[in-house]
């Protein structure tokens, strides 16, 4: 069913007036394309990558060549989402600074406007489906839902859950509410 905002109504999920560029940190979930569980398995508390992980797992270490205002924190692959922490600091002129001193002589072009959280997921995403798509050569597959799940990291406290929460989430796995099978696993 194609998108009809007179019965659909959706609403953003973003903090209202906030602005996504501004530098701080972010707590992500992204979930695959109806929460399959395509990306591994949890086994004694540990993923194991399938193809499809690894590409996500390797494309997101690759997420500060492309923003270079853009620093990872804790990050984790589950078998149907990814949990990332990711911030946004305030050097995004450094390469450019770098780039302009190796290139004194040719003319500088102009700066580039930060990008938001928004973007910067939306880059992953898509690179991450396309490289998939290839490989598995089902072009225009959703691999991602729409939209993802953030949370502004206000202070240390926060972060150190944050970082808690990723870190454990494997070994919670039987409990997780992202966990189709949770209901037939014994404990």
């Amino acid at each position: 069913m194609k998108y009809n905002p007179k019965i659909h109504h959706r609403q953003s999920i973003r903090l209202r007036g906030y602005d996504y560029s501004e530098p701080g940190a972010y707590f992500i979930t992204i979930c695959t394309q109806n929460r399959e569980c395509n990306l591994g398995e949890i086994i004694n508390g540990k993923m194991k990558l399938t193809v499809r992980g690894f590409i996500i797992d390797e494309f997101w270490l690759k997420i500060p060549e492309h923003f270079p205002n853009v620093e990872l924190d804790e990050f984790v692959v589950m078998p149907n989402h990814v949990h990332v922490i990711i911030v946004i600091n305030d050097n995004f002129n450094e390469g450019r600074k770098h780039q302009q001193n190796h290139e004194a002589d040719r003319e500088t072009p102009p700066l580039r406007k930060k990008k938001t959280l928004g973007q910067i997921i939306a880059y992953y995403k898509y690179q991450t489906t396309k490289i998939i798509n290839q490989i598995d050569d089902t072009p225009g597959m959703r691999i991602w839902q729409r939209n993802y799940y953030d949370r502004i990291i206000r202070n240390q406290k926060i972060l150190d859950i944050a970082r808690q929460y990723i870190f454990q989430n494997p070994l919670r796995w039987n409990k997780d509410p992202n966990n189709p099978y949770k209901l037939s696993q014994s404990y």
